[in-house]
């Protein structure tokens, strides 16, 4: 029987923020849990632990969840190198502060 992992309050925090956003998504599209657990290939306990940001439920449930409210896309954003600030920040802090050209034979001057 796997461990049970229990995430960092700030992760639990966040999961529950992305249930409740995928409950409203799925209401204002005025669609049954059923409905939404049908196209997602789940079952309507799995959604409904999903919308209660239940870190158990795997990222491919919530991937097909997304895909089946037209909000796949978004998913596909996270993580995206161009929104990277922090990433763009440590490669930026790693150029070096002056181009050379690089002298690959010196040997080839003399020639």
């Amino acid at each position: 029987m796997p461990t049970l992992h229990l995430p960092p309050p700030a992760v639990r925090k966040v999961l529950r923020k992305l249930g409740n956003n995928i409950h409203e998504a799925r209401m204002r599209r005025k669609l049954p849990m059923s409905v939404v657990a049908e196209r997602a290939a789940t079952s309507r306990p799995t959604l409904s632990r999903l919308e209660k940001g239940d870190p158990s439920v795997s990222i491919g449930i919530y991937a097909a969840v997304l895909q089946a409210l037209g909000l796949l896309d978004d998913l596909a954003g996270l993580a995206d190198p161009a929104r990277d600030s922090v990433g763009q920040q440590l490669v930026s802090a790693a150029l070096p502060k002056r181009a050379r050209i690089p002298v690959h034979n010196r040997s080839d001057r003399n020639a």
